[in-house]
């Protein structure tokens, strides 16, 4: 079985996240559960990995908070969106927090939709690289010459 992970970043001080992250939360645990229906059927599982940032990490790269990866690219890369950055809370402090841009909308957590629409172009690389690789079965080649000879119809 292929696997699709998931990996999810964001910052968790004193067992508390902002809210901008919780909301990203539940919209990304919502986005694994469709994904991981959608793709059993395709022999593809998902694994989420969620990664607590601490204050000292934040405060070094606080624009790595709140981050999605599919497969090692971020939401943003997949549906070639970008990146940006607001004021967000207390827990974050003094620091402003990622945003992501999608089709020229700005949000400031990442909703369900996204996570699916960039887990469908991650699932589809995973297959067409799977299928890619695979070497046809023997029995089943059959060389387009013998299938088709020039100067005459097809057999």
């Amino acid at each position: 079985m292929k696997e699709l992970t998931v990996r999810w970043q964001r910052l968790v001080d004193g067992g508390e996240t902002c809210p901008r992250c919780g909301e990203t939360g539940e919209e990304l645990h919502r986005a694994v559960a469709a994904l991981t229906a959608s793709f059993a059927p395709l022999g593809i599982s998902v694994r989420l990995e969620e990664t607590a940032i601490s204050t000292d990490e934040f405060e070094q790269a606080p624009l790595e908070s709140n981050r999605i990866l599919l497969d090692g690219r971020s939401v943003e890369d997949w549906l070639g969106g970008g990146t940006g950055q607001s004021v967000c809370c207390d827990v974050c402090g003094p620091h402003d927090c990622r945003t992501v841009t999608v089709d020229g909308v700005d949000y400031e957590a990442v909703p369900a939709d996204l996570v699916v629409r960039a887990g469908l172009l991650a699932a589809a690389s995973l297959l067409a690289t799977a299928n890619a690789s695979a070497e046809p079965e023997p029995s089943s080649f059959v060389p387009i010459s013998s299938v088709v000879r020039r100067g005459s119809p097809p057999r």
